[in-house]
Order: C-alpha cells, then sequence, then structure tokens
C-alpha cells in the first residue's frame, strides 16, 4: 500500500518536470537571442536613412540667359518649365526665341522678382508667347509704361497675379522651390529689396534665385534663420556692391555662383567688393559677359557647367578711354531706350516726347543706326 502510494507521488513529479521543461524550451525558442535583437535594430535604422535620402531621377537644368545687363533664367525639369525675369524689352525676342528652342510651350510658374524693367521688360512678350501657369510678382507697383505692359498682358490672357508669400513651396517636377523673400507688409526704400528671393531643392542639389536683393533684405533672410546653404548662388543685382554682403554669402556658403553681367556696362558691375568677398571663399565664379549664356545641370547629386569657370576681375575704379575725348566712361550698349516710327532721337521710357507707338529697341542699335539722345529726359549715351 505504502509503496503504491510513493509511485503516484514519484509519477506526478516526473510528470510535473516535463511539463516545466516544455514550457520553458517553448519560451526560449521564442524568446530573441541579443545577436537577433541588434539585428532587427540595425535594419530598423538603416530604413530611417533611406527613407530620408532625396531619389530624383532624370536632371534638372538651370539656363542663365544672356540677356546683357538683366537677368532671365529658365528651369526645367523633366518636361516642366519656369522662367525667373525675361531682360530688358529689347531682350523680349532673345528670350522668346530661346525658351522656343528648349520646346518650351507652357510655363508652370513666371516669376517677375521686382518692377525693374532690366527683369520684366520681356514679360510682356513672354506671357502673350507661352501658356502660363502662375505668375508671380510682389506687392509693389510702378508708374512706368514697361510695368504696366506686363500688367496688360497678364489681364489678356485673364491671368491673375500671386503675391510672394515666405516659406511656400511649389512642385516643379519632381523638384521644390521655396519662396523666402520679399517679407510680408515690409516698406523698403530700394526697389531692389522688394526682390522675391527663392531656393530651388533637386535631389541632394541646391540653387539660390537672388534678384536683385540688397544687404538689407539678405539680413533680413539671414535674421530669419531660413536655411540658406546652396550650392548654386545667383549672385544679386549683377554683382553690386550692395548685395552679396559677408553674413549672407557666409550663410549660403555656395559652391558655385553665377552672375548676370554686361560688357563695359555703365553701373561698373561686377564690383571690387562683391568679387574679392567671393575669391576669399574660393566660390567659382560663373559669368554671362564672359561666358555667355549659362547652362548648370544636375543629376541630383552633382551639377556640371557648360562653360569653363569665369574670373574675379571686377570692374568699379577701372576706366576705358574714349578716343574722341579725354574723359573716361563704360556704356551698357544693351540697355533699352526708344524711338519713335518717325523720329531722329532716342528716349528713356517715361519720356514726355514720346507717343504711345514707343518702341523698344538698344541703345547699340539705337547708336547704330544714327539716332541721337534727347534733350529732355537724359537717356543713356
Amino acid at each position: 500500500m505504502l509503496n503504491t502510494i510513493r509511485n503516484k507521488k514519484v509519477k506526478k513529479f516526473a510528470i510535473g518536470v516535463l511539463i516545466s521543461f516544455i514550457v520553458l524550451t517553448i519560451g526560449i525558442i521564442n524568446t530573441p537571442t541579443n545577436t537577433q535583437a541588434s539585428t532587427s535594430t540595425t535594419k530598423s535604422t538603416t530604413i530611417t536613412k533611406t527613407t530620408n535620402t532625396v531619389k530624383v531621377s532624370g536632371n534638372l537644368k538651370v539656363h542663365y540667359i544672356d540677356v546683357g545687363q538683366a537677368d532671365s533664367i529658365l528651369i526645367e525639369q523633366n518636361k516642366h518649365f519656369m522662367l525667373i525675369d525675361a531682360g530688358n524689352n529689347a531682350d523680349s525676342n532673345l528670350v522668346v526665341n530661346y525658351l522656343k528652342q528648349q520646346n518650351v510651350s507652357k510655363l508652370d510658374y513666371v516669376i517677375g522678382t521686382h518692377p525693374h524693367e532690366d527683369h520684366i521688360g520681356g514679360l510682356d512678350v513672354v506671357i502673350k508667347s507661352f501658356t502660363i501657369g502662375k505668375v508671380f510678382m510682389p506687392k509693389k507697383t510702378s508708374t512706368t509704361a514697361t510695368y504696366k505692359d506686363v500688367i496688360t498682358a497678364i489681364k489678356s490672357k485673364k491671368l491673375n497675379i500671386t503675391l510672394p508669400t515666405p516659406n511656400t513651396t511649389y512642385s516643379l517636377g519632381q523638384a521644390k522651390w521655396t519662396i523666402l523673400t520679399p517679407a510680408k507688409n515690409k516698406d523698403y526704400e530700394d526697389i531692389n529689396n522688394y526682390s522675391i528671393v527663392c531656393k530651388l531643392k533637386f535631389g541632394n542639389n541646391t540653387f539660390l534665385f537672388d534678384g536683385d536683393a540688397e544687404a538689407i533684405s539678405e539680413m533680413e533672410m539671414v535674421k530669419a534663420k531660413y536655411d540658406l546653404k546652396a550650392d548654386v548662388l545667383k549672385v544679386g543685382h549683377h554683382g553690386s556692391s550692395s548685395s552679396t554682403c559677408a553674413n549672407f554669402l557666409n550663410a549660403v556658403n555656395p559652391k558655385y555662383t553665377v552672375i548676370s553681367v554686361s560688357k563695359d556696362n555703365s553701373y561698373n558691375h561686377p564690383q571690387k567688393s562683391t568679387m574679392d568677398r567671393l575669391k576669399a571663399k574660393g566660390v567659382k565664379v560663373y559669368r554671362t559677359d564672359e561666358c555667355g549664356t549659362i547652362v548648370a545641370t544636375s543629376d541630383g547629386n552633382k551639377i556640371i557647367f557648360n562653360k569653363k569657370q569665369g574670373s574675379y576681375n571686377y570692374r568699379d575704379n577701372q576706366t576705358t578711354t574714349n578716343s574722341n575725348s579725354n574723359t573716361t566712361s563704360q556704356q551698357n550698349q544693351s540697355q533699352t531706350v526708344y524711338i519713335t516710327k518717325s523720329g531722329t532721337k532716342y528716349h528713356n521710357a517715361n519720356c514726355s516726347s514720346l507717343s504711345k507707338s514707343k518702341i523698344p529697341i538698344s541703345l547699340k542699335d539705337a547708336k547704330a543706326k544714327r539716332y541721337t539722345p534727347c534733350s529732355k529726359c537724359n537717356p543713356p549715351k
């Protein structure tokens, strides 16, 4: 009897041990080892990095069109196009023809950075010549005939002007561009500081377009702590000493810069202080006066230019002797002046002697056709 009871206890104990062993084994199988846990964490980190990497296909092209002492920039990505400025009035056909050569039929975006003739002069003809998506202009009007022509062209296409809003981002194909300035509800003494400044990103490459923004506007961007870092900077105001201030240049820290400027211009652009700052930082410079039209092509990781690097030469404090006199001057041969069908004089845009049928023409062509400067409005000579 006693043996029977002992056998039952041993049997129960053995069954309990067996059950405990099975449970423990299952737990070990389902619990990851330290190596497995580490591998799982590593995979998670790798996925995060991949998610943050910007992948793009195709190329982005930025065309800095040679329009002399003026600005005009065409940006294209995957058959989507945008235009920043359109040169002087006299550059209208040049810009339109260039766009057609690039197979442009529609411009998703058109930006008139500010109402100066050397930036919006050809904009009216561009708007009339192509299908237009959005038109951006700052909240700064002008009484000039050039500005009125642009507004008329916009209205004729039943378009609206979109006012720039800082930190607003738009898509151009697989590229993104963001408006940085002008700040809202700001009054500036100089129209240049109303310039629409925008930053373009394609993959891991970035471009900054500074219009004619001067140090006041540039420092507002710096103080606002915008992400100004860019691979390529379109230098503000044609290389004038009033733009590209040291703090702004340090914030952008570009590898390359592009200056839109004409040979022998009357403004002595680019100027020594600006070129010295670029040289001190070792920034590569490309200039339309030395290179002609410049095209930068990005694949999202690297940028190549179609022209050789330009010089750090400057024009202020340098003079060109006039063989007919003892005076010295530098003339902006591409600047736009105006003539009439029957007159013999050339004029500034707002000259009271001009009729409604005024005809834009470059200063160089006006001189070649033996027009002489008007004595009332004192146009460039």
